[in-house]
């Protein structure tokens, strides 16, 4: 067959060249049309007919979106990817894909709004608009690929004054012959409003005790500092384990003879009673040593005394994501002005490396910020405690053993706690099931913020288990075979047992724009990249971890490797004076 050259860009194949070259019959068919819950993935091929596409320059391919009514307003516009296809030599680029996650399709990552839409292919081919080829077609007939005719599955949406929740519906179109859409909200609330201690009078209330507090920490600040006193305070915990625990153990084996005061509360919206606030302010104003494990506004108004110090162990270890004040002005960030955490008088990091990442974080000199190690990394160097672990959790779950463990434990997706959440449809769990079922287990380990939990389907119950109530994640790494993780610090401590890691980030793009690193992402992991569940499957069955990134991650990260951070903690700033 001859070919007759329109342009630099475009071939008409001889033998049916048309007077008008825009106007061309397009050939096209879906081969595929699979979902997992709102994640739409669709495969096939579409071309002009008698117009060559043997290079994919200048061809784009489209999904779109219009209203099921007499306007057909082309509401929304989703790229597909040109796939080169054997369907015909000439055809070669005729081929495409693409997934749509219908839970975040507006510029605000909102699902698809309350509505019917009819889904369309649109076909565009040619140098300029001038040139160019374009062609709106249906889709065909998709209804082979609907279970029982049809699709159906919840579209939600957080952030912190928001929270929203649709059905969708996909059907066969018989008039249109192409995929029908219909989106019915269910749900449209402010989560504040569920919660009392949110209201206006509660928050009034709550500045008048802020208020009561610094008061009561400036009167009791005249007293002289009592020496020996060291107060742990935490809005993330209740009892003494995770950082606390390991240098409060370390106090008591070097047998110091201190005046412990603890204020331990599960989250920052447990409510402390008229005497916890007033114990606390005492506290504060009269100890010489303050330590916190996390985030805690309650001290970050107060001027803390020259004699004393405040010392910030954190939760998480090395520097991944930008936190604090590395964020500012970005969504979530704080303000310039905010008091949060310049008042750390000492921040324990893991590494020489990463000081100036905490110091620019919490807003504090480099001074401040002290390379001793984290104490909760100590139970890594431990084999004793690693065997005791392992049996507790054997003897606990025995499940866990005979089989490999994959352990799923990605961070949060949203601004912060109130709007986190986890898109749990990026995750097939029917191919995971099918893949790996007769050799692993998959434990999931979600970041204590996510609202929606994970629902496991009951026939893959032998495989998937939620370990996501279990309070220290760094016990479960230790019958890990597999890490799965995203944007989580968990990587660093897993680094220290020296095995795989994939790092399931199929938003890495949309991350790195609005969260950022402190690091190049692909660069600095110490496992392979996953964007898909495929990619995930292919690393786990073929062995494909890129292990060897993980001894000079962990040499960068980690200045000291003797499971002694502990005692460093308490020798070098308890007791400093001494």
């Amino acid at each position: 067959m001859k070919t007759v050259q329109l342009n630099d860009d475009q071939t008409v194949l001889e033998d049916d060249r048309s007077s008008n070259v825009r106007n061309y019959e397009v050939i096209r068919e879906v081969t595929s049309l699979t979902w997992n819950g709102s994640l739409m993935m669709i495969k096939g091929y579409a071309y002009f007919k008698n117009v060559a596409l043997i290079k994919d320059d200048n061809l784009y391919k489209s999904l779109i979106f219009k209203n099921n009514n007499e306007q057909e307003e082309i509401l929304f516009e989703f790229p597909l990817v040109d796939q080169p296809t054997y369907h015909r030599e000439e055809y070669k680029w005729a081929g495409f894909k693409g997934s749509i996650n219908l839970s975040a399709v507006t510029k605000g990552g909102a699902p698809l709004p309350n509505g019917s839409y009819n889904v369309f292919l649109s076909l565009s081919y040619g140098s300029s608009s001038d040139d160019a080829i374009v062609q709106e077609v249906t889709l065909g007939n998709v209804q082979k690929f609907l279970k029982n005719d049809f699709h159906s599955t919840k579209l939600e949406f957080y952030t912190a004054k928001r929270h929203l929740q649709y059905n969708l519906m996909a059907t066969q179109n018989m008039k249109l012959k192409t995929l029908q859409l219909v989106s019915t909200k269910l749900k449209d609330l402010n989560p504040a409003d569920l919660e009392p201690h949110t209201n206006k009078f509660t928050k009034k209330a709550k500045k008048r005790n802020d208020i009561f507090f610094k008061l009561l920490y400036k009167m009791f600040s005249i007293l002289p500092i009592k020496k020996d006193r060291v107060t742990f305070a935490s809005d993330s915990r209740i009892e003494m384990d995770g950082n606390f625990g390991f240098v409060y153990e370390n106090m008591l084996e070097q047998g110091l003879k201190l005046d412990y005061k603890f204020m331990l509360k599960s989250a920052i919206t447990d409510k402390k009673s008229f005497k916890e606030t007033f114990q606390l302010a005492y506290w504060f104003a009269t100890s010489k040593k303050i330590i916190l494990d996390d985030f805690y506004p309650l001290i970050y108004p107060l001027k803390i005394r020259e004699e004393a110090d405040l010392i910030q162990v954190w939760h998480a270890v090395g520097a991944f994501k930008t936190f604090g004040y590395s964020r500012v002005g970005r969504p979530g960030g704080p303000s310039i002005k905010s008091l949060n955490h310049r008042n750390y008088t000492k921040a324990v990091v893991s590494s020489k490396n990463i000081v100036r990442h905490y110091a620019e974080g919490f807003g504090i000199e480099e001074e401040a910020v002290v390379p001793i190690g984290v104490p909760r990394t100590d139970i890594f160097f431990d084999e004793k405690y690693k065997d005791n672990k392992r049996n507790e959790l054997y003897d606990q779950y025995p499940f866990l053993q005979g089989k490999k463990v994959i352990l799923f434990a990605p961070t949060f997706r949203g601004n912060g706690q109130s709007s986190a959440h986890y898109p749990y449809d990026m995750l097939n769990l029917e191919k995971l099931y099918n893949e790996l079922k007769d050799e692993y287990i998959f434990i999931f380990k979600v970041h204590p913020f996510i609202k929606n939990k994970i629902s496991i389907p009951y026939h893959y119950e032998d495989f998937f288990y939620d370990f996501s109530e279990h309070r220290e994640i760094n016990d479960l790494l230790f019958v890990t075979d597999i890490l799965i993780t995203d944007y989580s610090s968990v990587c660093f401590e897993y680094a220290l047992l020296r095995k795989p890691m994939i790092f399931f980030s199929y938003d890495v793009e949309e991350y790195i724009q609005k969260r950022d690193f402190y690091f190049e992402y692909q660069s600095f992991i110490p496992g392979v990249l996953a964007k898909t569940t495929e990619d995930i499957l292919y690393s786990i069955t073929n062995n494909h971890f890129e292990s060897e990134k993980i001894e000079p991650f962990v040499k960068y990260f980690f200045d000291d490797l003797d499971g002694k951070s502990s005692e460093r903690f308490v020798n070098q700033l308890i007791k400093e004076d001494e």
